[in-house]
């Protein structure tokens, strides 16, 4: 039985080397590394095959400087346009931000911010309960209780004591001893 449970640990025990783990996950990271490098060349690369697509080489050489003038406008006229759709593109995010905020804000206050309280029984008569699901057409009162049996509960300690005098007994439940009288004779003699 014993060899059976060693058996089973071993199984269970990792059957790599922790120097092994650590030279695995020290590759797995070179590994990755090299990829993001990989990723941002290409990056790269296609940003300027995309800039040379979309932007030609300005050949200035040979150009009189009427030409250059020109060119000049042409650049600062394309430049205010791409300046204008960029603020509006810009206008746009700093829009859409603000909206998804306020919505993520909604979200939260409907969902998370409040802690839900445990639910409590509440009685509710059955008139109650039908005047909230009907409403006003809600005419049939339903007393339940008037078809119930009623019980009566006797007080045998009623009975058995009887109705007294209670001022008869005021110094024996005092526990005064006697004392009550000395109180009152005291409270006679300056009076006097």
């Amino acid at each position: 039985m014993r060899d059976k449970l060693e058996k089973k640990k071993d199984k269970r025990k990792s059957k790599i080397s922790a120097s092994r783990k650590l030279l695995l996950k020290s590759l797995m990271l070179a590994k990755a590394v090299e990829e993001l490098d990989q990723e941002n060349a290409e990056k790269e690369e296609e940003k300027s095959r995309y800039l040379a697509e979309r932007v030609p080489p300005i050949r200035t050489s040979g150009l009189s400087f009427a030409q250059l003038q020109e060119l000049c406008r042409e650049l600062h006229d394309k430049i205010e346009i791409v300046d204008e759709e960029r603020y509006d593109i810009e206008a746009k995010v700093i829009h859409n931000t603000r909206e998804i905020q306020d919505l993520n804000m909604k979200v939260f206050d409907l969902r998370g911010k409040f802690k839900r309280p445990n639910l409590r029984r509440v009685r509710v008569s059955a008139d109650a309960m039908l005047r909230a699901l009907l409403g006003s057409k809600h005419k049939v009162s339903m007393d339940l209780r008037a078809n119930l049996k009623s019980v009566k509960k006797e007080d045998k300690e009623d009975k058995e004591r009887p109705v007294g005098d209670w001022r008869k007994n005021v110094e024996a439940m005092s526990g005064m001893e006697g004392r009550k009288k000395m109180f009152d004779a005291a409270k006679a003699t300056p009076a006097q």
